[in-house]
C-alpha cells in the first residue's frame, strides 16, 4: 500500500510497548483502543495486529494488491475510487484501488486495518510508533507521502459489519471518571470541589502525550517532589493550576502532583476530543472502577458482527 497523502498525522500502531517503563520507553499504542480492536476484528485479525492511526483525516493511499480493509473511529467521509463506502465494516479492495478519507466531523482518531495486518518489524516487542522516541512504525517516524507498507497475501474472507447501536458516540457529554490517587490529600476540599464541579475546555495543547485543559484552577500544597512513575490517565497539576491528563506517549516519570487518574475506558473518549470541547470529571472508587471495566468487557464480548 502506497501512501499518497498522510493527512495531519498517521502512525503505525499496535497495542503498545508494554512493560518497558523500566528502561525509559513509553507505551504508545492506540489512543482509542476500542476502535483499534474492532478495526482488526472486522478484518478477521488478532487484536494486536498493526494498523494505521490517522488523526483528524485527510489521508489517501493506493493499494498495489488485493486485500480487505476496515476503517473505524471518528466520523469521516470515506471514498474508494471516488465512490462513498461505509465505516465499521469489511471492505474489499483490489490492486490499483485508491482510498481517500475526508476530515473528521465527530471525533478525531481513525483506524485503518488490513487483512493480516501491516507487515512492520517490531522494536522492543512492538510496532507502535512513538515519534518522540524515534521508535516503531517505519523508521520511528510518522508516515509521509510515498511510504510503502507491505501487506500479507491472503484470500478474501467473509465481509462483516458492526451494528450501529454498538458504535461509539463521540459526542457523549458524560463526565470522565477519576480514581483519586494518594496525592489527592494534598489538594484542599475546595480545590477538589472546583475540579469535580467545574467545566474544563480542551486547549490547543493536546496531543498523544497528553491533553492540557483550561478551567477552574486547583492547587496542591506540595510545592516540590521527587519524580516518580506516571500511569496512563494521570491528572498532573502544574503550578498554574490547569490540569493535564497524560496519555499514551507520556513521559515515564514526572514531578508534578497528581490528583488521580482518569479511567482508561474514558481516556479513549478524551482522546477523540478536539480543541474547544468541554470536559467534566466525576470521582469513582477503585471498586466502582473495577466493576465498570468488568461490565464494559462483558458488553464488548457480547457484540455480534453482522454478515454482509
Amino acid at each position: 500500500m502506497k501512501i499518497l497523502q498522510p493527512g495531519v498525522l498517521s502512525l503505525v500502531q499496535d497495542l503498545g510497548r508494554i512493560g518497558k517503563h523500566r528502561i525509559g520507553l513509553t507505551v504508545g499504542g492506540p489512543m482509542d483502543p476500542f476502535a483499534f480492536r474492532w478495526a482488526n476484528r472486522l478484518c478477521h485479525n488478532q487484536d494486536n495486529e498493526s494498523v494505521i492511526e490517522i488523526s483528524i483525516g485527510g489521508f489517501s493511499a493506493e493499494f498495489t494488491q488485493k486485500t480487505q480493509i476496515a476503517i473505524t473511529g471518528a466520523t469521516v467521509d470515506v471514498k474508494l475510487n471516488g465512490k462513498p463506502v461505509s465505516m465499521w465494516e469489511t471492505l474489499d479492495v483490489n490492486a490499483g484501488d485508491v482510498l481517500k478519507l475526508g476530515f473528521a466531523s465527530q471525533g478525531c482518531r481513525l483506524y485503518l486495518a488490513v487483512l493480516g495486518g501491516f507487515n512492520v518489524e517490531a522494536q522492543f516487542g512492538s510496532t507502535a510508533t512513538v515519534v518522540r522516541e524515534n521508535l516503531g512504525g517505519l523508521s520511528g517516524k510518522a508516515l509521509i507521502k510515498g511510504d510503502v507498507l507491505t501487506l500479507h497475501n491472503t484470500d478474501f474472507k467473509a465481509r462483516v459489519a458492526m451494528p450501529e447501536q454498538h458504535r461509539p458516540d463521540y459526542a457523549d457529554p458524560s463526565p470522565l471518571r477519576v480514581v483519586l490517587g494518594y496525592q489527592a490529600d494534598s489538594f484542599s476540599r475546595l480545590d477538589k470541589t472546583r475540579f469535580f464541579h467545574g467545566e474544563y475546555t480542551v486547549s490547543e495543547r493536546m496531543d498523544r502525550m497528553g491533553y492540557r485543559l483550561t478551567g477552574p484552577e486547583c492547587h496542591s500544597s506540595v510545592s516540590s517532589m521527587l519524580s516518580e512513575g506516571i500511569s496512563h490517565g494521570a491528572i498532573q497539576v502544574p503550578p498554574d493550576g490547569q490540569p493535564i491528563v497524560l496519555l499514551n506517549d507520556r513521559q515515564t516519570i514526572g514531578g508534578y502532583p497528581k490528583l488521580g487518574s482518569v479511567m482508561s475506558i474514558d481516556t479513549a473518549r478524551l482522546a477523540q476530543m478536539t480543541q474547544g470541547k468541554k470536559v467534566y470529571f466525576t470521582p469513582v472508587t477503585v471498586e466502582e472502577a473495577h466493576a465498570i471495566n468488568v461490565l464494559a468487557r462483558r458488553k464488548e464480548a457480547r457484540i455480534e458482527l453482522v454478515s454482509l
